[in-house]
C-alpha cells in the first residue's frame, strides 16, 4: 500500500545553521591560538584567554560543535530518504539538536575558565559529560526508531556507519569518562598514570575513527552518488570496508604512546594494527573516487564535485601518513612536534571540512528550493580552502621535521647541538606566521561560503515538510535461504547490525586494556614514589586549569637526545598516584617530568610572572594573576578523601591535618621566595604551583641533565 507522508527539513536546516556559525567561531579560536605561537600579546593579557584555555576551546568548538552538528546535519537528511521513512520524533530531534547547542555554550563558558580534566578531545567537566551522554541517547533513539519503523527493507551502506558511529562513541564516552566527583565543577578519573594514559588513548585516536572518519564516510556514500549521479563503484568493497575499518581502528590507539611507559606489548599492538589500517581507509577512498568513474568532466565544471574529491584525496594522505607515523624510527621524531599538527589538520581541514562545505552547498538549494546563489563564489572559496590547507600543512611539516631533527643533534664531541628547547621554538616562528597565513585563508572562504548560502536562502524558501510516499514495508518473512548473501540478510536486522558491530569494535579494547588492568605486573611500583602532599596536588590542579599539558609534557623517552636535555627516562611506577595522566601530546616547551629541584623558587616565580626574563624570547604568556589570587583551601579536605577513594594510601585521617601540612608547606616555600627578595603572601596560588613543579620527577634518583 502506497503510504504518503513528509521529511522533517527543519530540524536539517537548523543544524546546518549550527554547523556554519559554530565553524566560524572555531576556526577563529584556532587563528587567535595560531598567533599565539607567534607572539604572547596575542594572548591578550588575560586568564581566561591564554593558549592553555583556549586550545581545547578550539578543538572541542571544532569537533563536536562544527563537525558534530554536520554530523547530524548530514544523518537526518539522509537517514530519512534512505529508510522512506519520518524521523521517528520531532521531539526528540528538537531535544537531540537543543541539548546538543546547550553543551556546546556550557563548553565554551567552562574552558576559558580552566573548568577541565585534561583529556585530550574530552576535557568537558563531568555534569557537560552527563548530559552529552543522555543527549547522545536520545540520537540513538530517535535514529534506531527511524530504522524499526523503515519503509526500506535493506540498510543501505550509509546506515551502518551510522549505527557503527553510534554505539562506538557511547562505549568510547562511558570509559573514558569514567571519573570521581570531588565537586560541582572538579572530578578526578578513576584510573591513573599508564592505564589513564591507555584509555585516554584508546578514546582519543578513536574519537577521531568514530566521530571525525566514520559518520562521515557514511555520509560520503549517501551525497557522494547524488551530486555525481552514479550509483557506488562497488557494494562488495563496501562491506569489505565497513567491518574491517571499525575491527582494525580500535586497536591502533597505543600508536600514540610509543616510548612511553606503556607496556611494550600493548605499543606493539597498537603499531601492528595501525599499519594494518591502511588498508581498508584506502578501501573506502577508492571506493568514493571510483564512484565517479566517468564524470570526471562534471568534476572540473562542478565545485562541489572538487570538494568532495579534495576531500577524500586529503583523508587518504591523512589515512596513509597515520600507518607511517605509527613506525617507530618515524615516531621517535615526529612525536610532540608539529608534524602532528600538520597531520591531524588535513584530516580536518581537508576531509571533515571540505565534505562538510559539499553537502551544504548541495542541500541547502535543495530543501529551499532554489539554485546556488553563486557558482562562481563556490568556486572561489574552493580554491582559497585548498590554498589556506596548503598555506598551513606545509610550513606545519617542515617545522615538524626542523624540530624534531633539531632537538636530537649532536655535535661531533658527542654534545646536543642544542640543549635548550627555546632554539628550536624560535627556529620554527616563520613557520607558524606561513600557518596563521593559511589559517586566515580558509576562514575567508568559510565567509565567502556563508554570505553565499545566506543568500540562497534568501532567494528561496525552506520546504520544512518536503512530501514524500512510499510503499509500506510489509512483514513478509523472507527466509534467509531467499537472500543472496548472508550479509544481505544482516542488512534487514538493524538489532543484530548493531550488535555485531558492537562485538567487533568491543574486541580490540578488551584485548589491550584488561591486561593492563588486571595484571599488577604490567605497572611495577617503586617503594620512593610518594602521594602528592596537598600543596602539590593543590598546585596540581592549578596546573590543569591554566593548561599547562597544552604545551608540556610529562614523559621522558629512553632517547640519548632526550635523557640527556631533560634526565632519567620515565618509568610507569612514577605515575601510580597520578589522576589524571599529564604526559602530553605536544611540546612547545621542554619536558617537565624532570623539573622538580633543577631551579630555585625563585627562578619559577619569576618564569610564571615574565617568562621572558627567565628564557628570553619565549612565547610562553605571563600569568600574574597566580601571584594574586588566593589559593581555594576549602576543597583540600574533599580532594584527600577522594584520592583515598581512588586508592593513594594517605593515612586514615589525614584529610583532617592536610591543611595544617599545606600551611607549613607554602610558609616554607614563601620563605625561601623572601631570601630572593620576592615578597609573596603564603596563600597565593603561585606558591602551590611552585609545590608541584618542584616535586616533578624527584622521587627517584635523576641523572645529570644538560642546562636548557
Amino acid at each position: 500500500m502506497l503510504e504518503k507522508f513528509s521529511y522533517d527539513n527543519k530540524i536539517v536546516r537548523n543544524f546546518g545553521i549550527a554547523t556554519v556559525v559554530w565553524g566560524i567561531i572555531g576556526m577563529l579560536v584556532g587563528l587567535i591560538i595560531a598567533l599565539q605561537m607567534i607572539t604572547p600579546g596575542m594572548n591578550m593579557g588575560s586568564q581566561y584567554t591564554t593558549f592553555g584555555r583556549i586550545r581545547p576551546l578550539h578543538t572541542n568548538a571544532v569537533i563536536f560543535a562544527f563537525v558534530g552538528n554536520a554530523i547530524f546535519m548530514g544523518v537526518y537528511y539522509s537517514l530519512q530518504r534512505l529508510l522512506k521513512a519520518r524521523m521517528y520524533s520531532d521531539l526528540l530531534s528538537k531535544i537531540n539538536f537543543w541539548g546538543w547547542q546547550l553543551i556546546i555554550v556550557a563548553a565554551v563558558i567552562s574552558l576559558p575558565l580552566g573548568l577541565t580534566t585534561s583529556h585530550e578531545y574530552a576535557e568537558l567537566e563531568w555534569p557537560i559529560d552527563i548530559a552529552l551522554t543522555i543527549v547522545w541517547v536520545v540520537f540513538g533513539v530517535n535514529m534506531f526508531g527511524t530504522i524499526i519503523k523503515r519503509r526500506e527493507r535493506h540498510m543501505y551502506v550509509a546506515i551502518w556507519f551510522y549505527i557503527a558511529t553510534f554505539v562506538t562513541v557511547a562505549v568510547l564516552h562511558i570509559v573514558n569518562s569514567a571519573q570521581l566527583p570531588v565537586s560541582a565543577f572538579k572530578s578526578y578519573y578513576l584510573y591513573a598514570g599508564v592505564q589513564d594514559a591507555l584509555v585516554q588513548w584508546w578514546y582519543g585516536h578513536n574519537a577521531v575513527a568514530f566521530f571525525l572518519t566514520t559518520p562521515y564516510l557514511g555520509m560520503m556514500y549517501y551525497f557522494l552518488p547524488k551530486m555525481a549521479n552514479r550509483p557506488v563503484y562497488s557494494y562488495k568493497l563496501s562491506i569489505l570496508h565497513f567491518w574491517s575499518l571499525i575491527f582494525i581502528y580500535i586497536w591502533a590507539g597505543p600508536h600514540h604512546l610509543l616510548y612511553t611507559s606503556l607496556p611494550g606489548w600493548a605499543q606493539s599492538l597498537g603499531v601492528v594494527f595501525s599499519i594494518m589500517l591502511i588498508a581498508p581507509s584506502w578501501g573506502g577512498m577508492i571506493n568514493g573516487l571510483l564512484t565517479l568513474r566517468g564524470a570526471w568532466d562534471k568534476v572540473r565544471d562542478d565545485a562541489i564535485l572538487k570538494f568532495m574529491v579534495v576531500g577524500l584525496t586529503a583523508y587518504g594522505m591523512a589515512t596513509f601518513e597515520g600507518p607511517m607515523l605509527s613506525f617507530k624510527e618515524i615516531n621517535a621524531i615526529a612525536h610532540f612536534s608539529d608534524w602532528i599538527v600538520a597531520h591531524v589538520h588535513v584530516g580536518a581541514l581537508g576531509w571533515n571540512g571540505f565534505l562538510t562545505f559539499a553537502i551544504l552547498y548541495w542541500l541547502v538549494p535543495r530543501i529551499y528550493q532554489t539554485n546556488l546563489y553563486s557558482k562562481k563564489l563556490a568556486s572561489f572559496h574552493f580554491w582559497i580552502g585548498t590554498l589556506g590547507i596548503l598555506f598551513y600543512a606545509v610550513p606545519m611539516y617542515w617545522a615538524g621535521f626542523t624540530q624534531g631533527l633539531m632537538l636530537r643533534e649532536f655535535t661531533p664531541e658527542g654534545m646536543l647541538k642544542y640543549p635548550g628547547f627555546l632554539a628550536t621554538t624560535l627556529q620554527i616562528i616563520p613557520m607558524h606566521v606561513l600557518r596563521g597565513i593559511g589559517g586566515a585563508l580558509y576562514l575567508a572562504g568559510v565567509i565567502v561560503m556563508t554570505y553565499n548560502l545566506v543568500k540562497t536562502m534568501r532567494t528561496g524558501k525552506l520546504l520544512a515538510n518536503e512530501p514524500a510516499e512510499a510503499m509500506t514495508l510489509t512483514k513478509d518473512f523472507i527466509p534467509h535461504s531467499a537472500e543472496k548473501t548472508v550479509h544481505r540478510a544482516l542488512e534487514r536486522r538493524p538489532v543484530q547490525f548493531m550488535v555485531l558491530a558492537l562485538i567487533a569494535i568491543m574486541i580490540g579494547g578488551m584485548v589491550e586494556m584488561v591486561p593492563t588492568f588486571m595484571i599488577s605486573s604490567n605497572i611495577p611500583t617503586i617503594t620512593s614514589v610518594k602521594p602528592y602532599s596537598p600543596l602539590e596536588l593543590q598546585g596540581r590542579d592549578i596546573y590543569i586549569r591554566e593548561g599547562c599539558v597544552n604545551c608540556h609534557s610529562q614523559t621522558v623517552r629512553p632517547f640519548r637526545s632526550e635523557t640527556e636535555r631533560y634526565g632519567e627516562y620515565s618509568k610507569a611506577g612514577e605515575y601510580v598516584y597520578d589522576h589524571p595522566f599529564l604526559w602530553g601530546s605536544k611540546r612547545t616547551g621542554p619536558d617537565l617530568h624532570r623539573l622538580g629541584g633543577k631551579y630555585s623558587d625563585a627562578w619559577h616565580f619569576n618564569h610564571m610572572f615574565d617568562p621572558t626574563t627567565m628564557s628570553p624570547g619565549s612565547i610562553m604568556p605571563p600569568y600574574p594573576w597566580l601571584i594574586e589570587q588566593r589559593l581555594d583551601t576549602t576543597t583540600t579536605v574533599s580532594k584527600i578523601e577522594a584520592m583515598q577513594s581512588l586508592g593513594v594510601p594517605y593515612t586514615e585521617g589525614y584529610s583532617r591535618l592536610a591543611n595544617k601540612e599545606l600551611n607549613e608547606q607554602a610558609q616554607m616555600i614563601a620563605r625561601n621566595l623572601s631570601k630572593d627578595n620576592i615578597k609573596v603572601k603564603s596563600d597565593r596560588e603561585i606558591v602551590a604551583l611552585i609545590a608541584y613543579l618542584q616535586r616533578l620527577g624527584a622521587d627517584i634518583k635523576v641523572s645529570k641533565t644538560a642546562n636548557k
